[in-house]
This record gives structure tokens, sequence and C-alpha cells, in this order.
């Protein structure tokens, strides 16, 4: 396979799972097993792709955020954002000190997967009986960011998931509002992971091949956006169980791959 081919697949599937509660980290790096491993400056660079795409989406409603501070509503959204993304910063600023890394083995991803794919049914069926609630409460603000630190910590959770469904079982049970927020957050709390990355892993620039850096970003981009505004649409009128078996079948594959020496 050519070297440009694996770089347009290694950017659709970071455009297709950056953002649907499945993890895009546990997806590349199973990608890479396949496809030959790439750099870190490669994959967090393409990750921006995908982070452009959400804010092309959300530009008005950012924007909307940013110019109404004096109304109530706009103020307090605005606050509980920079709070959710201030205790992400916060913990993972911790993780990093402490020295905790990303596993590269594919074991704890697929754990991680499988797990995740049930719980996403059992938060489900919760959430199922709960009243329908679109606010925003400090509660929710406050285990988004903190749920936000387990993809950092554990590949295959998945960033938007963990967020997801942490808004949705403190109370935030309205699909579309809890996916609004949870992709709100991911904005500041993306860049500043990828600013963060890139400058730890610069070192690399030299020997790093642009011209398929540059085509990684902008099929992420634009596979993000499409996968993004598909499932802004989806979440209107379904419940996000089709991701928990899809998570469910693809970690049992997983474990059963390592069981027969397939991966490791």
């Amino acid at each position: 396979m050519s070297d440009t081919l694996s770089t347009v697949i290694l950017g659709i599937i970071e455009g297709i799972t950056e953002f649907l509660p499945i993890s895009s980290t546990g997806h590349l790096l199973i990608a890479e097993r396949f496809l030959g491993e790439r750099s870190e400056l490669f994959n967090v660079t393409i990750q921006a792709g995908a982070i452009l795409a959400i804010v092309l989406i959300y530009w008005r409603r950012l924007l909307g955020l940013l110019t109404r501070f004096n109304e109530p509503a706009s103020r307090d959204y605005l606050m509980k954002l920079v709070v959710a993304f201030l205790i992400t910063a916060t913990g993972g600023f911790i993780a990093t000190r402490l020295g905790w890394k990303l596993p590269e083995s594919v074991l704890p991803i697929a754990l991680t997967t499988l797990i995740g794919g049930i719980l996403i049914l059992v938060i489900e069926a919760y959430v199922a009986r709960q009243p329908v609630s679109d606010v925003v409460t400090w509660k929710v603000a406050v285990w988004v960011g903190l749920c936000q630190i387990l993809a950092a910590v554990f590949p295959g959770t998945s960033r938007s998931a963990s967020t997801i469904f942490a808004a949705m079982l403190v109370g935030l049970t309205l699909r579309p509002a809890a996916t609004e927020f949870a992709f709100l957050v991911g904005i500041p709390t993306m860049f500043a992971a990828t600013a963060y990355e890139f400058l730890k892993h610069r070192h690399e620039a030299a020997g790093e091949d642009w011209n398929a850096v540059a085509v990684g970003v902008v099929v992420s981009a634009v596979v993000a956006f499409i996968a993004v505004k598909w499932l802004l649409r989806y979440v209107q009128s379904h419940r996000f169980t089709v991701f928990a078996w899809y998570r469910i079948v693809l970690g049992v594959a997983l474990l059963a791959a390592i069981g027969a020496g397939v991966m490791r």
C-alpha cells in the first residue's frame, strides 16, 4: 500500500472517530498495526483537522457566546464551559507530571472499548427512565471536565463518549444538548492538548513528511465535518446504543485477536 493511500485512510479514521463515541486514539493505534506506525507529530497534527471541522460547525454558537457575555444565559453557559475546561487542564497537567502515558498495546484498548460499550447500554437504560432536561448545571460542567481526563489516561475510552455520557448521567438527559456541551468543551481541550503535544514533539519536525501531514489534516477535517453533521442529526431522534454494540463487537474481536496471537 502506498504512503499516500495509508495517509488518507488514517485521516478518514481520525475524522470519523474523533467525535463519535468510539475513540479515535484506539482506532488509530490499531490501524497503525496494519498501515505502518506514524510519528506522534503526525498523529497530533492530523487531529487539528478534526478540531477545525468542529469549529466550523459551531462558529455561530461560539460567536454568540463570546459576543453576548452581557446576557445571563450566555454568560452562565460560557462560564460552565470554562470551568469544565480548567478541570480537564488541571487534571491533564497532574497526569503529565506524574508520568502517566497512554499504553500502546492493544489489550487496554480492547478492554476499555468493550467496557465502554457495556456502560453506554447501562447509561442509556438509566437515562430512559429519567425526565428530559436540557439544563446545563454546574454538576454537569464539573463531571464533564473530570471525565475528559479519562480519555487522556485510558486509550479506547473516547473523549466524546466519556463527556456525553457523564453529562447525561448527571442530569443533562436531552442527547442533543449533552452532545453540544461535550463538543464545545472539546474545542479548547483539544486545541490545548494538540498544541502541547506539538511542542513536545517539535524535534521530529525536520524529518517529518509535511506533504503527508497536509493530506492527513485535510482528509481528517472533511471527514470529521461530515461525521459530526451526521451525528448531530442522528441524536435528534436516536439513542447511542448502535455505538455501544459496535464497541462491544470490536472489543470482543480485539480480545479474540489477542488470544489468537494475531495482535498484542
